[in-house]
């Protein structure tokens, strides 16, 4: 939705090269990057922006119109692998003979080149240690490894001609850090810049706490800067002015949507009111966020897409769950094949107390019990499954908690396309809880138990004062089950990455401003307005099948 311009890369060489899958697999995802594979260059590279070649010591002849077409404002990106032959001169360096396997920290030359923004300060990747040596005098070491007490230059860039050319001895192209910068430097290739620039943000609705935390995770996130509030209530703007001194405040939405200095808006109001007010601020141009769920049904949804694609601006739903860190790691241990296929999931939330008596607990606002947790684990779910949703079965409680219109508990039962199944509950009157994570693969299984927590902090008159984590913000007890071929099931705990806060700030602004691809994107949104408009369907009539359309 955002006017990224196209970038055309042709990779030559080794086109059946498994260790560059991932990369290209991260490129494919981006829409303005069309990828082209050949054995080697065609004699007419025009139609390109960057050519990347594979293994770029062993070109030869074949290669001999690269160094022309570089010069004449072209960009070329040579991946050198372990062979001992040198590179063309055009790089500027030459590679070392390789060293051994390691984990390496890598960092930027200069870290406040503009292809830096938004990124760690370090990442540390396995691969053989293999530097590159300066021949140019301008050549510019972009990409260092540490070695020893030495910087070992592993990315080194040179301005050739019109064009520029760019060479890197760094073989981990699935390292997540590293393929956003190498698609940053196939666009730093290409001539387009790096895209930088401040995208001011409007906040739409300002409940305490989670209008601080969207204010602080854009004033954390640079590329984003923090510009307005929004609410009905004055108190709240009271409060926002207090958290956010140089922040305007409207009373409006219409007057949010005319702020010329708002680029984005997050909406974060009551679920019934996400779809209109989305609309809304489209149609005034603003790019817009929205908090789960996108919206209460697929009306609305589709709506929402249509002024999206209408407009040509970027509407997405807060998913700040992709980050926690045992989905992360549940997704890491899919990745490396721990599981093997995963086939069936389940998920679960809730316990045993009275619902707030806040809009959450009220169905007409809310949209029902499922909406409001299940828009964070269905999200879960739909991205951990390989194939799209296909059936639907809901099923609802109400024995207790007669205050509210609510549910008291709410099961959806989902079939996807590939025969995989799903299961998520969220129950008021669950006396015990269930395991938050249930996961079974054709190879092994996950089980992630609830952790309670309590903090206590001394006192020297009343003793200690308590304070209780909710469950649902400490990381659970997650233990993967596989099967050895003894026959012996082994238990071992699941590596969990360390928690980092304001990373979906950090993708939309990636996302936005370089066009690096979102994390969660639209299209898994919508489909979990979908599987619960269908569920909450199933419950109305006692239980029944909901086939889902695409």
């Amino acid at each position: 939705m955002i006017g990224h311009p196209s970038l055309a890369v042709l990779f030559a060489g080794a086109v059946d090269d498994v260790a560059l899958r991932p990369f290209w697999a991260y490129l494919q995802s981006i829409a303005h990057v069309q990828l082209t594979f050949r054995p080697e260059p065609p004699p007419d590279l025009n139609p390109y922006d960057v050519i990347v070649t594979a293994d770029t010591t062993s070109g030869g002849e074949s290669w001999d119109h690269l160094p022309p077409y570089v010069r004449a404002g072209g960009g070329w990106l040579g991946l050198v692998h372990l062979a001992a032959e040198p590179l063309p001169p055009l790089f500027g360096a030459q590679p070392v003979p390789a060293g051994p396997l390691a984990e390496l920290r890598v960092m930027f030359a200069n870290d406040r080149h503009s292809l830096t923004a938004r990124l760690p300060d370090a990442v540390y990747v396995r691969a053989r240690h293999h530097a590159l040596q300066p021949t140019a005098e301008d050549a510019e070491i972009m990409l260092y490894a540490d070695w020893r007490y030495q910087h070992s230059p592993v990315l080194v860039h040179r301005a050739v001609g019109a064009g520029r050319a760019a060479c890197t001895t760094l073989h981990a192209y699935d390292h997540p850090v590293l393929q956003q910068i190498l698609y940053r430097v196939l666009k730093h290739l290409a001539g387009q810049g790096s895209g930088e620039c401040t995208l001011g943000v409007g906040l739409l609705g300002y409940a305490p706490s989670v209008g601080q935390a969207h204010g602080c995770g854009v004033e954390a996130t640079p590329g984003l800067t923090l510009r307005a509030a929004c609410d009905l209530k004055p108190e709240r703007l009271r409060q926002a002015g207090q958290d956010f001194p140089a922040l305007q405040v409207y009373t409006s939405a219409e007057a949010l949507g005319e702020a010329p200095d708002v680029d984005v808006v997050i909406i974060a109001t009551p679920p019934n009111t996400h779809a209109c007010l989305a609309l809304q601020m489209m149609d005034a141009g603003k790019h817009v966020i929205c908090e789960k769920p996108l919206a209460l049904n697929r009306k609305e949804t589709d709506a929402l897409v249509a002024m999206a694609d209408r407009q040509q601006v970027h509407l997405s739903c807060h998913q700040n769950r992709r980050w926690d860190v045992d989905y992360l790691a549940i997704k890491q241990a899919l990745a490396e094949g721990l599981l093997g296929d995963l086939f069936y999931v389940e998920t679960f939330v809730g316990g045993f107390e009275h619902p707030c008596g806040y809009w959450h607990s009220h169905a007409a606002i809310s949209g029902g019990t499922a909406y409001d947790w299940g828009g964070h684990y269905l999200d879960w779910v739909v991205s951990l499954m390989p194939s799209r949703a296909r059936a639907v079965v809901g099923t609802r409680q109400k024995r207790v908690w007669h205050d509210v219109t609510n549910a008291d508990q709410e099961r959806i039962q989902i079939r996807f396309a590939g025969g995989q199944e799903a299961e998520f509950m969220h129950s008021e009157i669950a006396a015990v809880r269930k395991p938050k994570w249930y996961l079974l693969g054709t190879e092994g299984a996950i089980v992630g138990y609830w952790r309670e927590v309590t903090a206590y902090e001394i006192d020297p008159v009343l003793y200690f004062h308590q304070h209780d984590i909710p469950p649902t913000e400490m990381p659970p007890d997650l233990t993967l089950h596989r099967r050895h071929p003894s026959g012996s099931i082994v238990a071992q705990k699941l590596a969990v990455p360390k928690r980092q806060p304001y990373l979906f700030h950090r993708n939309l602004a990636d996302h936005l401003l370089t066009g690096e691809p979102l994390v969660a994107p639209l299209d898994h949104a919508v489909q979990v307005v979908a599987i619960l408009e269908a569920a909450a369907r199933s419950a109305a009539h006692g239980g029944t099948v909901e086939v889902l359309d695409d």
